[in-house]
């Protein structure tokens, strides 16, 4: 199966603000919160993941896409998107929610593939 879209990532020096800013302005309701507040995730209260904040260097348009695949396809789509132009930053890791790689597209733009447990 091929990765599907989960939710736009902010990279922000103070994702607990940035994620109270929005949740406010749009209705959302945290449902994920790792290590404090170095990653944040809101929802429609359906628990539709829309918005990732995660602590990092705020950048014009630091915003990135992050893509969803199952664990057990993780390395195959990995591969797959490899071959279809993406570079990979480095090595796919594990954390404590499951597995990620952080990627760039052919013009630069980064986005994570992830395989949550």
């Amino acid at each position: 199966m091929a990765a599907r879209f989960d939710l736009i990532t902010v990279d922000t020096p103070d994702p607990n603000r940035l994620s109270q800013f929005w949740s406010q302005v749009l209705g959302l309701v945290e449902i994920e919160r790792e290590d404090g507040d170095r990653w944040v995730v809101l929802a429609e209260s359906d628990g539709t993941r829309r918005l990732g904040f995660q602590r990092g260097e705020h950048v014009p348009g630091g915003i990135h896409l992050d893509l969803v695949t199952d664990v057990g396809e993780f390395p195959h789509e990995l591969e797959r998107l490899e071959n279809i132009g993406a570079v990979l930053l480095a090595a796919a890791r594990h954390e404590p929610y499951g597995m990620i790689a952080n990627l760039r597209d052919p013009d630069g733009n980064a986005f994570d593939l992830c395989a949550y447990h």
